[in-house]
């Protein structure tokens, strides 16, 4: 068979990896993505049936059952994943009961899924309800957007209408809006419900003094809503504490709406 490490989708993360390390949002071993693969394709390289360990989950997740995952490993660095996938990285595949995954490529030397993948199949299923064509969940410690979980409301408006107001593209880029939940022990099953929840509404999550999630049906996608409030937060935190003259308006923000047709647009946050 061919080798995995240099198929498409394995290339793509180790790309995005290195990308997202670069912008130092993942520090040490910060961070954590996973990817839903297409099982025929998964098998023209490795034996999508040959499980190597089998892991519990918390909680079952009928929803994500027989679904085939891409995903980076527990305390793995980003910086290590292109040239080692096959220790950073790890394929698995979720049982057909949804208790258990199977681990059927990669962490080697005995390793696993990040210690948030619960979070991650939980959100996996969430928006596979929402877009059929979803597959990427990604979290990362975006460095702005955690400083302003310092000095906002963490609220799904206050996180919305101020990322919104710091740039134009931020209106069109995520019209419904963010997510945003209080602070939580991360890594177990009752944060991954409350991001999931979350999930229902939006493709971005913010986790309080931690980071945030992006979802979407590619990388570039999921990717790109980080980026793009990332930048807002930048922009946020810059002009904190100096006086404002002028701003992007509640009816800028229609403006822009109505002129894009973002029907989705979340306009009972305006005032």
């Amino acid at each position: 068979m061919k080798n995995i490490a240099d198929s498409p989708f394995v290339l793509e993360m180790r790309k995005i990896c290195t990308l997202l390390y670069s912008h130092g949002w993942d520090e040490r071993n910060g961070g954590n993505i996973s990817i839903i693969l297409e099982n025929d394709k998964v098998a023209e390289y490795i034996d999508i049936n040959d499980i190597k360990r089998s892991i519990a989950l918390e909680s079952p997740k009928p929803d994500m059952a027989g679904k085939i995952l891409l995903v980076t490993a527990s305390g793995s660095y980003f910086k290590n994943v292109y040239d080692d996938p096959e220790r950073n990285l790890g394929i698995i595949r979720i049982s057909d009961d949804g208790a258990s995954y199977g681990i059927i490529w990669g962490y080697s030397g005995g390793g696993k899924p990040t210690s948030e993948v619960s979070t991650h199949i939980l959100c996996h299923g969430v928006r596979l309800k929402q877009d059929p064509e979803h597959r990427v969940v990604m979290h990362c410690h975006a460095t702005n957007i955690i400083a302003m979980s310092f000095i906002i409301p963490v609220t799904d408006k206050a996180f919305s209408k101020a990322l919104w107001q710091t740039c134009t593209e931020s209106m069109y880029v995520f019209p419904e809006g963010v997510g945003a939940i209080e602070w939580m022990v991360c890594g177990s099953d009752e944060i991954g419900y409350a991001t999931a929840e979350k999930m229902k509404d939006y493709r971005i999550c913010i986790w309080a003094q931690h980071g945030i999630f992006g979802t979407g049906k590619s990388v570039d996608e999921a990717f790109g809503l980080i980026e793009t409030a990332e930048k807002g937060a930048e922009i946020y935190m810059k002009i904190a504490g100096h006086p404002i003259l002028q701003t992007i308006t509640d009816d800028n923000l229609r403006a822009i709406a109505e002129h894009f047709g973002l029907k989705n647009a979340r306009f009972d946050f305006l005032d």
